[in-house]
């Protein structure tokens, strides 16, 4: 195999895939990155036997041939080279090895068989349809902070993607993600072709390597699935992935309907104001209490070690006394995810799970379990 390509381009593709390379692996190949030149074109596979990543880009191809070398050295040999550099790549002798030309520098990578390599074979994917990758993006971003880390409820270490009739007549596309403290739930318009797709478990390796590839793209995303597997074509970017084999649990029964205490507050004021006092709280618990009356609300902090806080804001709020504790943490998240100016929180009680939107009827709705202050 010999080929030339430009050193950006190149730089640009490794970026894409190298990221999927764990750099602990006891299984040489998975170390390294597949390159395969044929008629044209270049195109580089990485995989972890769960996630693939394949990017083709336009190479001067001068012998055709492929071969894998280690994944994170090639990534750093390219990113410092200089730029503009053209870049060839030539494997030598038996296939054992790989040199490396730019300019005056040469690199030797000792090389394993393309035959070696793994290949996440996607099977059927009879589910296909088309999105705008803004769109995609949006599901993802708004809901992926919620994605539990606990590794023994396996099936929330992801975000559940499902088409479900919102309203009557209107089928949108839904992702959901939880960890037991909090929820997070958005809509878009259900694409032409999504529905009666199973419900499926995106992993939050995956989520985390699709949202990198969405930045700043707005062109139409093609995704393809099963039960068992999902590919996204992202511009010159495939990225297939097996789901979590899990049942996720029915979020509808968590979201609570009858809240009937409204509170409106200025998001970026509430914020700042839940940053300032969580200061002196303590790292573990990060409590705030908000003490809630008629047109106010008195957050405070209280850490037997560091001292107390409180700040008081006016709010619109109408229905009576009621104290709550939420997570610090939780609720940054929850308010940096909101669009509008300000904040709807819905609430019932000290122990009931909240509701908060940006305003009345948005796509993207947030539940809050509240904690013992």
């Amino acid at each position: 195999m010999k080929v030339t390509v430009e050193r950006a381009t190149l730089l640009k593709s490794l970026g894409h895939v190298h990221r999927v390379v764990e750099r602990r692996t006891t299984i040489p190949i998975l170390s390294n990155v597949l390159l395969k030149g044929v008629a044209g074109q270049l195109s580089l596979k990485a995989t972890d036997l769960d996630l693939e990543v394949t990017e083709t880009l336009a190479a001067d191809v001068e012998v055709e041939g492929a071969t894998t070398v280690p994944a994170h050295v090639i990534y750093d040999i390219v990113r410092k080279l200089p730029d503009g550099a053209q870049v060839s790549l030539e494997t030598t002798g038996d296939g054992t090895q790989m040199l490396i030309r730019a300019g005056r520098s040469r690199f030797n990578l000792q090389a394993l068989p393309e035959s070696d390599f793994p290949d996440l074979a996607a099977g059927d994917l009879p589910h296909r349809f088309s999105l705008p990758g803004i769109e995609l993006k949006r599901l993802i971003d708004k809901s992926q902070f919620a994605i539990s880390t606990e590794e023994t409820r396996y099936y929330l270490n992801g975000i559940f993607i499902h088409t479900i009739e919102a309203e009557p007549g209107a089928t949108v596309l839904r992702a959901v993600a939880t960890d037991g403290h909090r929820l997070a739930r958005v809509d878009v318009p259900a694409p032409a072709g999504s529905v009666g797709m199973p419900g499926v478990i995106l992993p939050r390796k995956a989520v985390a390597e699709i949202q990198k590839l969405l930045d700043g793209l707005e062109a139409e995303i093609t995704v393809e699935l099963s039960p068992a597997k999902v590919r996204l074509t992202i511009g010159a970017v495939v990225l297939t992935s097996k789901l979590i084999d899990g049942t996720f649990p029915d979020y509808q029964r968590v979201i609570p309907a009858n809240n009937d205490k409204q509170l409106v507050v200025d998001r970026d004021v509430f914020s700042a104001a839940v940053d300032r006092v969580s200061t002196i709280s303590s790292e573990r618990g990060r409590a705030v209490k908000l003490a809630l009356s008629d047109g106010r609300m008195v957050l405070s902090v209280t850490n037997p070690d560091s001292g107390s806080a409180t700040e008081e804001l006016e709010v619109d709020y109408e229905a009576g006394g009621l104290d709550i504790g939420f997570n610090a943490r939780y609720l940054l998240d929850i308010t940096s995810q909101l669009d509008g100016d300000t904040a709807l929180f819905k609430l019932a009680d000290a122990g009931s799970p909240t509701l908060v939107q940006d305003r009345e009827g948005a796509a993207a709705l947030y539940v809050l379990m509240p904690m013992r202050v």
